[in-house]
Parts: C-alpha cells; sequence; structure tokens
C-alpha cells in the first residue's frame, strides 16, 4: 500500500515529535504493509513555516535514518497545504511542494469555516495545471451544512481522500458515517493515514482496506489504496471513479456502521 498522506517527518509539524517515534512509525508502516510513506507535513503560514527546500531536506536525511536502521520504507516529499492567497503561484515557484513533484498535492480546508470562493479557487487550481486533492472532508465540521460543496469540488475533479481511521470509527461517529457516505457515493480517490504518532492516530493502512474490500470489493480498495496513489506518484490520471459494487443495502455490516450521532 502507498500511504499518501503522513505526518512522519521528525520534529518539523505536530506529527512525529522526534526521530525515534518516527523510526517507530516507519516500522508500524512496514509490518502494516504499507512500502511507500509521502512525508506531508503542514504548511501553516504562522504557525508550521515549511518549506518545500526545507521538507525536501528532511526527506533526505530521514531517508539517511531509515537507510541506518534497516527500514525498507520508501519516501516521497509533499506537503499538507492550507487555503492561502496565491497558492498557485507558490506551487508554481516551488515554494510549495506538490506530491512527489507530480501536479497533484495535498489541500487542507479549514476545519471549522467554508471558506468563501472555495470551488472557484479549486477551479482556479486546475485550470493552472494543478490538482488539489482535497483532505479528509469527512472530519471538517462544516459538511454538516455544507456537503454540497464537497460533492461540486468532486464533481470539478479535485480528487478526495479520506483518512483510514474515520472509517473505524476512530474520529467519532459523524465522520464514520460521513466517510462511508462519500464511499457509498463513489466519490473518494484515496484512502490514507493521515498518520501523527504511534500511539495517538499511527501510520496504519490494513484494517481500513479489510473494510473497504469487505463493504465494496477488492477492486475499490485496491484501487483507493494502491493503484491511484500509483498513479500520483507516477503523475498519471487517476483511474475514474466507480460506484460501489454492491448497493449499501446488501453491504455487509461488521466493519462499517451507517449510524450518524
Amino acid at each position: 500500500m502507498i500511504d499518501l498522506h503522513c505526518h512522519i517527518l521528525p520534529g518539523i509539524d505536530d506529527g512525529a515529535v522526534d526521530e525515534g517515534v518516527a523510526l517507530e512509525m516507519a516500522r508500524m508502516a512496514i509490518a502494516d504493509g504499507i512500502v511507500t510513506i509521502v512525508c506531508t507535513p503542514h504548511i501553516t503560514p504562522g504557525v508550521y513555516n515549511n518549506t518545500a527546500e526545507g521538507i525536501e531536506a528532511a526527506v533526505r536525511r530521514f531517508e539517511a535514518t531509515l537507510n541506518d536502521a534497516g527500514v525498507p520504507l520508501n519516501l516521497a516529499t509533499g506537503a499538507d497545504v492550507h487555503l492561502v492567497q496565491g497558492l498557485a503561484e507558490q506551487l508554481r515557484d516551488r515554494q510549495v511542494p506538490t506530491l512527489a513533484g507530480s501536479r497533484y498535492f495535498l489541500l487542507e480546508p479549514p476545519h471549522h469555516v467554508l471558506p468563501p470562493r472555495l470551488g472557484e479557487v479549486v477551479a482556479e487550481l486546475l485550470a493552472a495545471g494543478y490538482v488539489p486533492i482535497i483532505t479528509h472532508p469527512e472530519r471538517l465540521s462544516w459538511i454538516e451544512t455544507h456537503y454540497g460543496v464537497i460533492e461540486s469540488l468532486a464533481g470539478l475533479g479535485a480528487p478526495i481522500q479520506i483518512t483510514a481511521a474515520s472509517l473505524l470509527g476512530r474520529f467519532g461517529r459523524r465522520a464514520r458515517y460521513w466517510s462511508e457516505r462519500m464511499l457509498d457515493e463513489g466519490i473518494v480517490d484515496f484512502v490514507a493515514s493521515d498518520g501523527h504518532g504511534v500511539d495517538h492516530r499511527p501510520p496504519l493502512l490494513s484494517e481500513a482496506r479489510e473494510g473497504v474490500s469487505a463493504a465494496h470489493g477488492e477492486e475499490i480498495a485496491t484501487r483507493l489504496f494502491v493503484s491511484n496513489p500509483m498513479k500520483v506518484l507516477e503523475n498519471e490520471p487517476l483511474a475514474a471513479a466507480t460506484s460501489p459494487s454492491r448497493p449499501p443495502a446488501t453491504r455487509p455490516a461488521a466493519r462499517f456502521g451507517a449510524t450518524r450521532a
């Protein structure tokens, strides 16, 4: 599996606090079946003032650490990018990194306030040749009243990434409900860990993949956890989204409940 969204770089944001934690996260990921992690620290002006140059240097340092420790995890460079004015220009000038140098990048909307003109900004980014992947919309507090915005972003061509732990209920019943709903409606393109540590928000995907496979079929599970992430790393178009292989009424209930709180 390929994890497109993980805060594994040590000491650079609110993810791994030091090299020891980052190494343990890497070992957990390998044991879980993850072969590649895209390192995506926050770029949040005034909070985490990371730059493409600094992130690339941190990735190189951590690659050396992994090699010294004998941990066979592949790394790629990226960022968890907050919405700011002039983002297209920052991407073009390589101040903000895309995922593995591709045209894809992670765009994290504000958690508690729907920004004005979000759809227009996403359309402008797409027109400029960049593909913003909308991160964990199931966890946004405003999804309750503005779910249509998420649907419209997907319709514009912005891929949707949900969090593995959301599907397992570890961000609460609401995040679980919305992640399942988006899966049911066929608008999810990736499932990633958004890993931040070892005990809290670890970089694990296999349990969620098993659940998606049981609920929607192995073809969709492979697309969300393997083939679509690989297409990002190779800067290729994503596989076309498809509806779930079975209607929600006939899905197995063992993994995912659809209860909304």
